[in-house]
């Protein structure tokens, strides 16, 4: 049974980004490297067989912008960086395997968002756990939690970004109910050791219309002062 064709302006936004990796796997920044990216990513778009991306048909190009700016830097950054760090602390720097949980389960957001930290010098992604929408990241020099929480604040940073560029409506929502808020998306570094409550038997569930309270075993305690 042949799958249905997906409208070419659907997978535009796909076939943009791919030009863009092209270019950062090439680590060459021009017309002529970005133009073969194209031509390859609608190849690998339209020939070869992908699992249905739903796509939202939208791209801000102004947000794109921001975006690639923002990824251009941090690689120029990074890259100082890694450099700085293999020389002043060489084999005693210390690495930390770090998870992220992203706010959107859609497939090309989580991949786009996977690449864009990956291609970053210093981290690199080893797991995506596709269920969950989590990333499990390699990142270079990290020493306690707190440079972890910053890991996390930077990978939900930047799939935020992705979502502005080209997201869901709904993802957008939320992104811009965090800001508006001033919260940021995932559980903090205190809800996240926070102990859960053991499930013992002396949790009690409040019976119809409140006449009665039963424990785990199902039997209905007596009330002091009734036989």
């Amino acid at each position: 049974m042949r799958r249905p064709r997906t409208p070419l302006r659907m997978e535009l936004p796909l076939i943009l980004v791919l030009g863009v990796i092209w270019m950062s796997l090439w680590q060459s920044f021009d017309a002529g490297t970005f133009i073969i990216g194209l031509i390859y990513g609608t190849i690998l778009v339209r020939v070869f067989y992908l699992p249905p991306l739903r796509g939202t048909g939208r791209i801000n190009p102004v947000w794109g912008v921001v975006f690639l700016v923002r990824f251009l830097g941090k690689m120029v950054l990074a890259s100082f960086e890694v450099s700085w760090i293999a020389v002043v602390k060489g084999p005693r720097v210390r690495n930390s395997l770090t998870s992220v949980q992203l706010r959107s389960h859609d497939d090309l957001l989580v991949t786009l968002t996977a690449h864009s930290l990956a291609l970053v010098p210093g981290s690199v992604v080893i797991d995506v756990d596709r269920t969950t929408a989590t990333l499990y990241l390699h990142v270079l020099n990290v020493a306690d939690d707190a440079d972890a929480e910053r890991v996390r604040q930077d990978a939900l940073a930047t799939e935020a970004l992705l979502i502005r560029v080209l997201g869901t409506r709904s993802d957008l929502a939320g992104v811009k109910a965090e800001k508006r808020l001033g919260r940021v998306a995932g559980l903090s570094k205190t809800e996240r050791e926070a102990p859960v409550a053991s499930q013992s038997a002396d949790i009690r569930v409040l019976g119809r219309g409140g006449a009665g309270l039963s424990d785990m075993s199902g039997r209905t305690p007596r009330r002091k002062g009734k036989p």
